[in-house]
């Protein structure tokens, strides 16, 4: 099976031997890969979706891995038992959503070790969450499909420290360890929010200065990451 580089990702940071729950499963990719290539012992294949979860149940059957790959209708957290899974992994979703099926299912995510999230938007928020509510970042990666980035993020439970305000916005480990596609990923952002400060310019107005000033320093933050990792 060939992943996405996305799903490679999602996959690389699953630790060996790990009892899974795929939060939002879709078409059953990564349980598929995850028990094929050895790295997961059994899987929990959700979905909210009865047709999405209809992809992942046909996807099994034709690995043939239904003995290792359970499928079950519903919603985030909510049809799991605490211990019946050691990691979980949640996937293309918002970082808001994520966070409020972490808060809605406590007992459960207080029995879970591993935790892979793969935010769609509002990663900062994720992590700001995460952060302040005793989990620890461990690794984070990036990973680009087309011209779109994707941020995944590896966490434990345990307390964590940041000590400055950007790495709520770019991991912390991804400006330590250099990640490969940072330089990139920062130009995009920078780029991104030149655009929306040149529309800003077009319609004046107080709260459109304030988000003005928003975006300027953060594009400040980011060349000053960019200035850290070309030295």
């Amino acid at each position: 099976m060939k992943l996405s580089n996305r799903l490679k990702e999602i996959v690389r940071l699953t630790p060996q031997n790990s009892i899974v729950g795929d939060i939002g499963t879709d078409h059953g990719y990564i349980p598929a890969y995850l028990i094929q290539n050895n790295i997961s012992k059994y899987i929990i294949a959700t979905d909210i979706s009865q047709g999405s979860l209809n992809k992942a149940i046909e996807y099994v059957k034709i690995a043939n891995l239904e003995n290792k790959i359970e499928t079950r209708l519903g919603n985030g957290l909510e049809i799991l038992q605490p211990f019946e899974i050691d990691t979980v992994i949640i996937a293309g979703m918002g970082g808001l959503l994520i966070k409020e099926i972490l808060e809605k299912n406590q007992n459960m995510t207080d029995s879970i070790t591993n935790f892979i999230f793969q935010p769609m938007i509002a990663s900062r928020e994720l992590r700001d969450y995460l952060i302040h509510n005793k989990f620890k970042i461990i690794e984070e990666s990036l990973a680009k499909e087309d011209d779109k980035f994707y941020e995944i993020i590896y966490a434990k439970k345990g307390l964590d420290f940041v000590d400055k305000d950007i790495y709520f916005e770019i991991g912390k480990s991804l400006i330590m360890e250099k990640h490969p596609l940072l330089k990139e990923f920062l130009q995009n952002k920078i780029q991104s929010a030149l655009n929306i400060i040149e529309d800003l310019e077009e319609t004046p107005s107080e709260k459109g200065r304030a988000r003005y000033e928003e975006l300027t320093e953060k594009i400040k933050d980011y060349k000053e990451v960019l200035t850290e990792i070309e030295s």
